[in-house]
């Protein structure tokens, strides 16, 4: 819990209050974050879709920060759908998430997505995530390989899980969201 205070910019335990900033900074930051993620999808998502799973992920967000990061398996998704990608079994919607999430952190800490310090933030990674697994899901599906059982919401939902996830492990709960440093350490572990 107290990583999650240092990441909200706050001490929460006066009286229960929210922090400085309260709801109304994280409504800021998905609505940024839904922004980014229809900006990299192109053709491949929309506005709606990802406002409303990022009102879902919001929700999420507390428990999301108490579980951990399964690397290998992230590193293992990464390098199926983005290095080797020519698995025949039929993609999921976890591990399509996971992959996505993934290549949002090597894209994001590259400079690759253009951002600026200013837009090293949360929400741009996030955003980029469920972007990333929008698209990636589009691929798998023209090629007839996602499981039956797999939506694209599912897939762009775990991706912005995935994403949040290391966001919130990279800041270690110290460090101001705006800054990317962070991040970059935890890529050197990843990529």
């Amino acid at each position: 819990m107290d990583k999650l205070q240092g990441f909200l910019g706050g001490n929460a335990t006066h009286g229960g209050a929210y922090p400085a900033g309260g709801p109304r900074a994280d409504d800021d930051d998905w609505r940024d974050a839904a922004h980014h993620a229809s900006q990299h999808a192109g053709d491949s998502g929309n506005a709606d879709l990802f406002s409303n799973l990022l009102g879902a992920l919001g929700q999420k967000k507390q428990r999301l920060a108490e579980e951990d990061v399964d690397e290998d398996e992230t590193v293992k998704s990464h390098k199926k759908y983005f290095q080797d990608d020519d698995d025949d079994n039929d993609a999921d919607d976890r591990s399509m998430g996971s992959a996505a999430a993934m290549q949002a952190l090597k894209l994001f800490t590259s400079g690759e997505t253009g951002n600026t310090a200013k837009t090293s933030s949360q929400s741009a990674f996030v955003g980029l995530a469920m972007a990333e697994a929008s698209k990636l899901f589009d691929k798998k599906a023209s090629q007839g390989k996602v499981s039956s059982d797999s939506s694209k919401e599912s897939a762009v939902m775990q991706a912005g899980e995935m994403a949040l996830k290391m966001y919130m492990k990279s800041q270690g709960g110290g460090q101001s969201s705006s800054s990317s440093s962070g991040l970059l350490g935890l890529a050197s572990k990843f990529l």
